[in-house]
């Protein structure tokens, strides 16, 4: 009986997924990877891509040929948020108070002095 062979990308051993006839859709494939692994469509979503090529198949429709190995990665459904958490802050009020002259640079004049008593040579690598 024709297969695909599946493996989560976080997993080492692989599945198998059976079907008749020469190819298998891909929301065919995701409808029977959730319902072996227990997975609700509304939690999350499967992103899958050829293991050989590493073309991921995006159109439901996409036909994936039998005896083909794929690389299964879960989403949450709304997509994978931005990594980065930089946070811009802008004050429109001047401060007020006395000011003293600091140094900005504080903790990479620290770590440069360090990097010179330890290992001179390797002072192009900090920057």
């Amino acid at each position: 009986m024709p297969s695909v062979h599946y493996k989560f990308f976080s997993k080492v051993s692989s599945d198998t997924v059976t079907f008749s006839g020469l190819h298998i859709s891909l929301g065919d494939l995701k409808r029977q990877i959730m319902g072996r692994e227990k997975l609700k469509a509304a939690n999350c979503d499967l992103r899958i891509s050829n293991a050989q090529t590493g073309e991921e198949y995006t159109d439901d429709n996409a036909l994936i040929p039998k005896n083909s190995l794929v690389i299964v990665r879960r989403v949450p459904v709304g997509g994978v948020k931005a990594a980065s958490r930089t946070h811009v802050i802008s004050r429109t009020e001047p401060v007020s108070g006395t000011s003293k002259a600091v140094c900005k640079n504080t903790i990479s004049h620290f770590f440069l002095h360090t990097a010179l008593i330890s290992k001179p040579c390797s002072l192009a690598l900090i920057f």
